[in-house]
């Protein structure tokens, strides 16, 4: 009998040895076992089989953040001998950090990063999102601490490039591969988002401004620009006008010195003579009195009249 209990006894031993000799890996998951303290291997996915007692799984410390349901981040340290291989986003609460132009901002910032190399990651900090979380709030205060105010609200983009590539650098000691990091949200003080609204609509004001004066510099230069149009349209036309009067003037003189050479002195004569005949009759017409002076040559008129007594006759 008590042979029997002996046996049932090692039986349960044997058995409660395998059980604790199993480990069940799941996918994306590995664990580091140490011998007698001293690493030894890390486990993949699957089924692995370690010596009880003398193989032990390594313990990380790892740092989690929780919501308590009322908006409040509750951070808590846990032991875990596994460690997730997946990407894991970490939260980190809003930092504080100092612009070149000396404005205390305040910055939310998440970071996503994946453990490649777990053996560094045990071995390496003893809390590792705590160790990425410092790092990232060291890193960030000398980004934000080169960049102005309004530089820092308009380069997120380059900021979470440049931390991305110095804290995948700084981590690789570690295991870690940061995959991405996001700036979501900058918080400005009151008095200082009051100046900038206060600058913003100054700029607005003043590029209204700027935006009428322009429209009314273009119209008064269309204007002028109609105005000089029409006054060299206008002058070419009086210019072409008085051409023209001018050659008419030309060609009759032409003509009246053609004819004049072409007649005989008795025609001329007749021509003047009739001409100053009618001028002599127009200035006497009219119901008015007038007082007509003869001219002082009287001599010529009546020469001319004897001309052309003379050029009838003939």
């Amino acid at each position: 009998m008590g042979l029997v209990i002996i046996l049932a006894v090692i039986a349960v031993c044997i058995a409660a040895f395998a059980v604790a000799g199993f480990r069940i890996i799941q996918q994306a998951e590995t664990m580091v076992i140490e011998r007698l303290g001293v690493f030894h291997r890390i486990l993949e996915s699957g089924v692995n089989i370690i010596w009880p007692v003398i193989d032990k799984p390594r313990e990380i410390a790892w740092k989690t953040v929780t919501d308590d349901g009322h908006g409040h981040r509750i951070y808590r340290v846990k032991k875990r001998s596994r460690i997730d291989l997946r990407e894991t986003v970490y939260d980190f609460p809003s930092q504080h950090v100092i612009t070149r132009d000396e404005i205390n901002i305040s910055i939310d910032a998440i970071i996503y990063f994946q453990v490649v190399d777990a053996q560094k990651a045990i071995y390496g900090p003893e809390n590792l999102p705590d160790a990425i979380e410092k790092l990232t709030q060291a890193t960030l205060r000398d980004e934000i601490g080169k960049l102005l105010l309004n530089e820092s609200l308009n380069s997120r983009v380059d900021i979470n490039r440049n931390l991305q590539v110095i804290l995948d650098e700084a981590t690789k000691k570690w295991g870690v591969k940061i995959n991405r990091v996001e700036l979501m949200n900058i918080e400005i003080p009151e008095a200082v988002k009051a100046a900038m609204e206060t600058q913003m609509r100054a700029e607005r004001d003043r590029q209204a401004a700027i935006t009428t004066a322009e429209g009314i510099r273009d119209s008064e230069i269309f204007k002028a620009e109609g105005q000089r149009q029409s006054d060299i349209l206008r002058a070419d036309g009086i210019a072409q006008a008085t051409v023209k009067t001018a050659q008419a003037n030309a060609e009759a003189i032409s003509l009246i010195t053609r004819a004049i050479a072409q007649a005989g002195s008795d025609e001329v004569k007749y021509l003047i003579t009739t001409k100053y005949i009618d001028a002599l009759t127009e200035m006497g017409s009219g119901k008015e009195t007038k007082t007509v002076f003869m001219p002082y040559e009287t001599s010529g008129l009546i020469s001319s009249l004897g001309g052309i007594r003379e050029l009838f006759a003939k």
